[in-house]
């Protein structure tokens, strides 16, 4: 057995589990891939197009705070259980609409809606399992498998759907979603979780009172809470950018070339994973979380420095490579600072205050792409002499002088955050656990 075995070894829950993820986040990728073209043809409207995302952010927001509280209350299991048969009962019902031509866009912004629902019970749950089946000494490199899981959907994903939406149409690549659900739904049956003890502080408390105890938490922690905020500005920046990537592929290339512009970026996600896998990423946990963001921040900016295809999957590729370095380094700071009966408030806590600008960020895509960046650098537009000589003008281009905008901006915010000494020294804040994790094959809960 070699070295990169042995890592793994004794990881048997943990590895069916990430591997009904895997399936089903390929699943996902190939259904919102397939969806979005689907929107942006039938309406024209990149606003349309920005609502899917708005209606997949704000349900899972609103009931994240509870969902945290309940994930410490129940079996993390069962809950992950239920949440893969909201998800694959959502997917059937856009086929079967969509099979009966019956399929209108409110549909689609209801089942993303209730899907999202069921991921605010999902993440947190997988995410405070993690510490519960690995030894804590390895939650980078574990938490690098994570992420290299979702790059694996990246990558597979939209090469899948622009082949299968040809040969077996849009309701058939909804049907395979629904069966990659079904397929993590197995994985989780095969798959044992330890249950950790409660937190005594939200003991008897009621659920309103619970969640508050895990936002206490964090917010006594300024190393924590100053994450937060970073996260919160950067996902603010990352969701003007997230909706504005598909159009501004679009204005330099046909659908085929988006999907291999994004295979390319997954294909970043992918290495960066493997490399956080391999390597277990710094020893400082806080340089990979800011350090990577100060050169996402770059990477996203030279998205707009010229109307190239190639550009754009080049700089795409860098910056989706930092990503899975960014995120395991932060999940593996809150699993190690948090104690194991509060992590499920605290990672919805932490989904909470770090995605609640991502929904504003959507709403203003569109309408900042549509009638403020795009006719600056139209020609005759007001920037279109001076700035359209550096990156030109036309369709797109004010798109890209978006995400320069963008760009510079998250860059600047890893370089402040890194100047607090509270976040600089995130790594100094105690470790939570003083006992290693339990085994799971003693603790196992039934199904």
């Amino acid at each position: 057995m070699n070295t990169s075995t042995r890592r793994y070894a004794g990881l048997r829950d943990f590895l069916l589990i990430w591997f009904g993820q895997m399936t089903s986040g390929i699943g996902s990728r190939l259904s919102s891939f397939a969806l979005g073209i689907w929107v942006l043809r039938t309406t024209g409207s990149t606003t349309q197009f920005a609502l899917i995302f708005v209606a997949m952010a704000v349900p899972a927001l609103l009931i994240a705070p509870f969902a945290g509280a309940l994930v410490d209350r129940w079996d993390r299991r069962r809950i992950m259980l239920c949440c893969d048969i909201v998800s694959a009962s959502a997917q059937l019902v856009l086929a079967a609409l969509l099979m009966n031509s019956q399929l209108a866009i409110w549909h689609i912004y209801l089942c993303v809606g209730a899907t999202a629902l069921a991921n605010a019970f999902h993440g947190p749950a997988y995410a405070s399992s993690i510490p519960l089946l690995v030894p804590h000494g390895q939650l980078s490199r574990v938490n690098g498998l994570v992420q290299t899981g979702g790059a694996i959907a990246q990558v597979a994903g939209p090469l899948l759907a622009g082949v299968l939406v040809s040969l077996i149409s849009l309701p058939g690549v909804l049907l395979i979603d629904a069966l990659s659900f079904v397929a993590a739904f197995i994985a989780m049956l095969l798959a044992r979780i330890p249950r950790p003890p409660r937190s005594q502080d939200g003991a008897g408390q009621s659920l309103w009172r619970e969640a508050a105890t895990g936002w206490r938490y964090v917010r006594e922690r300024n190393s924590l809470f100053g994450l937060l905020l970073v996260f919160g500005t950067c996902n603010f920046l990352f969701g003007i950018a997230a909706i504005t990537i598909t159009p501004l592929v679009l204005s330099m290339a046909d659908p085929a070339l988006l999907g291999v512009q994004m295979s390319i970026g997954g294909a970043g996600l992918l290495l960066g994973g493997v490399l956080m896998a391999a390597s277990g990423g710094m020893k400082k946990r806080i340089n990979g979380v800011l350090g990577f963001s100060l050169l996402a921040g770059l990477a996203l900016a030279a998205h707009g420095l010229a109307p190239s295809f190639v550009l754009v999957t080049a700089a795409g590729f860098v910056f989706f490579l930092t990503l899975p370095v960014i995120s395991a380094s932060n999940d593996s700071l809150w699993q190690s600072k948090v104690p194991p009966g509060l992590q499920g408030r605290c990672f919805a806590i932490q989904r909470v205050l770090s995605e609640a600008a991502m929904p504003v960020g959507y709403c203003l895509a569109g309408p900042l792409a549509e009638h403020v960046f795009e006719p600056l650098l139209m020609p005759g537009g007001a920037l279109a002499g001076s700035i359209g000589q550096l990156i030109g003008t036309g369709a797109g281009r004010g798109m890209g002088l978006m995400f320069i905008v963008l760009g510079l901006a998250m860059s600047l915010v890893a370089m402040l955050a890194y100047s607090i000494p509270a976040l600089r020294r995130a790594d100094e804040l105690p470790d939570a656990w003083t006992q290693p994790p339990p085994a799971a094959e003693g603790d196992a809960q039934p199904a």
